[in-house]
């Protein structure tokens, strides 16, 4: 038997150009940059700089009656208003300018250093070693193994059988061992350890022996489970030494760095350069928001291609060649006017989104007291600008913004609200806040566990359950209170 159903589905689809905007909204200015490089290389239509003015006083092609000459002959205008790419009446809405920065605002650039990579630093300084050529295969071969973080993370065994097998040198572990001690001898002081304990035992044997230096390397070597798990009862116990001896060789190990690869890594390797996409400003007790300048390219569709087309319109003889380089024409005009367009919606957009959340926050952007960010969801945005909460939400996620209180990633000024006992809405960026400032202050000798600090915000008017103060304590990176500890 035969059923008919009929299902209504109400759907929508992006089109490729609405996708595209939505792409060119969610970019950064760097990489918005890079972009408009690379759409400029692809249309040669688009062209950058500024168009001599005297192009776009008249409309020299418009009205003209040659065009009742041509009635009989076959060509292209019943395909392509060609006036339409040669007019220059929409001239404002694709020639862009902005006139809230200045010429050279934000166009400056930082040289960065030429560095050595950690690597080739740690290769560099095997020259120092007089090695034969084995020892020096193997000692390279260590050093490739070791991560960036400045570990020796795989076994002798694998380092063994993998020489022999992709560089074909052969050898046993004891002599990578005896070649082991000599990449402990490269800086930073603990590179290439195998683990924590290793690489803090390194570091303390590179120091000049103190009578602290000695108690620490004794813990670290014997005591180190006591150590990381703070029972310092159980060392004070052990060693039978007065707790002011103990803070002061537990003090030398805590100057020491967990992650010797990571000290080479913030100085020597490439530095990515946050470039504000938004400025605030106070001027004369108001808020005042600019978009950077590297966001408003100006920009104009080729002369050149308007002329090719005025060519082709001035021909007598049309050929089916002619007519296919007047629809290539027509798509790059197309494609680079859409272009142009789009990043004028781009400008608008990430304008009023920012200017809408810079009101929204005005308290805090005035003073910047984080205590005074109000809660603020994607939608609270979206509503005030009428746009799509996906739309505000491009903005937020890849956006910085320059204020008087230091460069800030849009998204964080967003927050969830919870009820204080008074009934009102406070962020949950404010107890963040009070949260991590009752940690700072508590007595590090006995610190707070997180009922304790569920209480001590509870008597503050925020009544907030102790999973919820774990939840905040680890998004705020802030380990439990054994392991804030101090003696």
């Amino acid at each position: 038997m035969l059923k008919q159903f009929l299902n209504l589905k109400l759907s929508q689809k992006l089109s490729p150009q609405q996708i595209q905007l939505m792409k060119l909204i969610q970019l950064p200015t760097q990489a918005f940059e890079q972009r408009l490089k690379e759409e400029m290389i692809e249309n040669p239509a688009l062209e950058s700089g500024k168009e001599e003015e005297e192009l776009y006083e008249k409309d020299e092609f418009d009205n003209n009656d040659e065009y009742d000459d041509y009635e009989g002959s076959e060509n292209i205008e019943t395909e392509i208003n060609i006036d339409e790419y040669l007019s220059n009446d929409e001239t404002p809405d694709y020639k862009l300018q902005a006139n809230n920065y200045s010429d050279d605002d934000d166009d400056r650039e930082s040289p960065l250093a030429e560095s050595v990579g950690f690597h080739q630093d740690l290769i560099n300084q095997l020259n120092t070693f007089i090695l034969t050529e084995e020892q020096r295969n193997i000692a390279e071969f260590l050093v490739g193994s070791i991560d960036d973080d400045g570990y020796l993370r795989r076994t002798i065994t694998d380092i063994v059988d993998d020489m022999a097998f992709t560089q074909g040198v052969y050898t046993d572990e004891k002599t990578v061992e005896k070649i082991l001690h000599i990449v402990h001898e490269l800086e930073p002081s603990g590179v290439g350890a195998r683990d924590l304990q290793e690489c803090l035992l390194l570091q303390l044997k590179h120091k000049t022996p103190t009578e602290y230096i000695e108690l620490a390397l004794d813990i670290i070597e014997n005591q180190f489970d006591a150590f990381t798990k703070k029972h310092y009862d159980k060392l004070l116990q052990k060693y039978e030494i007065s707790q002011d001896r103990l803070k002061k060789a537990i003090e030398e190990i805590e100057k020491l760095n967990p992650k010797p690869g990571g000290a080479f890594d913030s100085s020597s390797r490439a530095v990515e350069q946050i470039v504000p996409d938004f400025a605030i400003r106070i001027i004369d007790g108001e808020l005042e928001l600019t978009l950077n300048g590297r966001n408003a390219p100006t920009l104009h569709v080729s002369k050149d291609y308007q002329e090719m087309l005025q060519t082709y319109k001035d021909s007598r003889d049309k050929s089916h060649s002619q007519k296919d380089a007047v629809q290539f024409i027509k798509q790059k005009l197309d494609s680079a006017k859409w272009f142009i367009d789009a990043i004028r919606q781009r400008q608008e957009t990430l304008f009023v989104t920012m200017n809408a959340i810079m009101h929204f926050q005005q308290e805090y952007f005035l003073d910047g007291e984080e205590t005074k960010l109000k809660p603020m969801i994607l939608k609270d945005i979206a509503d005030m600008v009428g746009l799509d909460i996906s739309t505000v939400s491009r903005v937020a996620n890849s956006k910085y913004v320059d204020t008087p209180y230091g460069t800030k990633l849009i998204k964080e000024f967003f927050s969830e609200s919870m009820k204080n006992d008074q009934g009102e809405d406070v962020s949950t960026l404010e107890i963040k806040k009070i949260l991590k400032t009752i940690i700072e202050e508590e007595d590090k000798s006995k610190p707070l566990p997180d009922d304790q600090l569920a209480e001590i915000l509870g008597e503050k008017g925020y009544p907030i359950a102790r999973r919820t103060i774990a939840k905040y304590r680890d998004l705020l990176d802030i380990p439990v209170a054994r392991m804030r500890k101090k003696i």
